[in-house]
């Protein structure tokens, strides 16, 4: 390992979530690995790069701002699946022809329960403080509240203390206040690849700050590697290719589960990680992220916490919450769906786990029987979907193709390079939807993804290439 300068201050941001399917048992490799080693002989792409948000930025507008026109240029060149989805969003019975959205990842699996439980008589009160400003931090109620919940729910070896919590709207707004409060223009935060795409955005709009990256790719070289396998000697690598471009690395990010890999990390590589960031866990430098988007289903409320124990990074992200607070009507509902333990525990989780299962069970069996290779490592709710073998070219250019297919036949998926993805023809499928939504034709059930009329698969030539902890020294998906 290389060795790091004390001098460098590098911190750690995590971003936790609780709804995992690890109980579908080992990943669903496909036949991915056996595809890995038929590539091995490929020329590997590089570990690390530095990305520039901007690179191919082109915008003309009098009416805007330099920054405004960089910020409508994120819009315009990233939003337009989601904008196109909108246009022509599918319903079972007013648009049954319309796009089903497989790339969006949120959990529509539990509207009945939360529906019940939030339209609940003590979910309904109204009294002055909920309708006036409230600590910017949040309510005290609330982050209480969290602190009693992560601490039951993430085995906190000692109880979480509520001083340390900030609520805000969306773990986004977390991400932004985060960046801007710790990071000078032009610093950056390592990553690793492929990752969840909107931070991109979450840590470069507001506080102008960089993502390094560490790239992962899919090759298996062991009985004891996996693809996309993240260690500490692909960071260290990375670090010392940023530094060398002239980059000052502020900061680790580490989603968990892993977006879009499903990947959650074990207590034993969290600790090489922090100890890679810090050389020793420092709490004063580790940041996490944690909202209810994924494990309730509720993207919609747009709740995102921030626990650190570091006071300063506590009072600069909470002078922000004026812009990005949470209403106290629903920092209300919040804190009771929280404190009801007993919905939780015996009606919430079960069932959705029990559902979260049975749709990661009909969508792999469905790309089994298409014999598309896939990578499913038990958690989250997407399946990380190898469809290499139908590129003409292995491009980029030919993957974004691809994907305007599944568009052009209404199916909204990700492609591997909005992710960061190094190598062309991986796509993200998000499962956690309704069965009929799942299921697009009369019987037997049809998968989304046959409704592309599929070419033969492209032989390459095997000579061609195949192309949230936050540490002082980057959290979760917002929505």
């Amino acid at each position: 390992m290389f060795p790091l300068p004390q001098k460098e201050c590098r911190e750690t941001a995590t971003c936790l979530g609780l709804a995992s399917t690890q109980d579908m048992g080992h990943y669903c490799r496909g036949d991915v690995e056996g595809e890995c080693s038929r590539r091995a002989e490929l020329k590997l792409p590089e570990l690390c790069g530095v990305g520039d948000p901007t690179a191919m930025f082109s915008s003309a507008s009098s009416c805007l701002s330099s920054r405004g026109r960089v910020i409508k240029w994120f819009w315009d060149s990233a939003e337009e699946g989601y904008r196109t989805y909108h246009r022509d969003e599918y319903d079972e019975d007013k648009n049954p022809h319309g796009v089903v959205n497989l790339g969006i990842s949120e959990n529509k699996l539990c509207f009945d329960l939360l529906s019940r439980r939030l339209t609940q008589s003590d979910m309904l009160r109204v009294e002055p403080p909920l309708l006036q400003y409230p600590d910017w931090r949040g309510h005290l109620f609330l982050r209480e509240e969290v602190a009693k919940f992560l601490s039951d729910y993430c085995k906190s070896p000692a109880p979480l203390k509520a001083e340390n919590v900030v609520v805000l709207n969306g773990c986004a707004s977390v991400f932004s206040a985060l960046a801007t409060v710790l990071c000078e223009v032009g610093e950056a935060f390592l990553i690793p690849t492929p990752y969840y795409e909107g931070i991109t955005r979450h840590v470069y709009l507001y506080g102008n700050v960089r993502l390094a990256y560490v790239y992962l790719d899919s090759e298996v070289t062991g009985q004891d590697t996996c693809p996309f396998q993240l260690t500490v000697e692909k960071l260290e690598t990375a670090l010392q290719g940023a530094r060398s471009e002239g980059v000052k690395v502020k900061g680790l990010i580490l989603i968990n589960p892993q977006n879009p890999l499903g990947d959650i990390y074990s207590p034993g590589e969290l600790q090489e990680f922090l100890g890679f960031a810090k050389r020793l866990p420092d709490p004063q430098r580790t940041h996490v992220l944690w909202g209810m988007s994924k494990d309730f289903g509720m993207s919609g409320l747009h709740v995102g916490t921030l626990y650190t124990e570091n006071q300063d990074v506590a009072t600069a992200v909470a002078s922000l919450c004026r812009y990005h607070g949470l209403s106290g009507l629903v920092q209300y509902q919040v804190t009771q769906l929280l404190r009801d333990r007993d919905w939780i525990n015996c009606v919430y989780l079960p069932e959705n786990l029990a559902r979260l299962k049975a749709a990661h069970t009909y969508v792999s069996e469905e790309l089994r029987a298409l014999g598309v290779p896939f990578l499913s490592r038990g958690a989250g709710l997407f399946i990380w979907v190898d469809l290499r073998k139908y590129l003409r070219k292995a491009t980029f250019e030919e993957e974004r193709l691809l994907w305007r297919r599944f568009l052009d036949n209404k199916v909204l998926l990700l492609f591997g390079k909005a992710f960061e993805c190094k190598e062309p023809g991986w796509f993200r499928v998000v499962f956690s939807d309704r069965p009929q939504r799942l299921r697009l034709g009369e019987q037997p059930p049809v998968l989304p993804l046959a409704r592309v009329r599929w070419s033969p698969p492209v032989q390459h030539r095997r000579s061609q290439p195949s192309l949230l902890l936050l540490r002082d020294a980057e959290g979760p998906p917002g929505a």
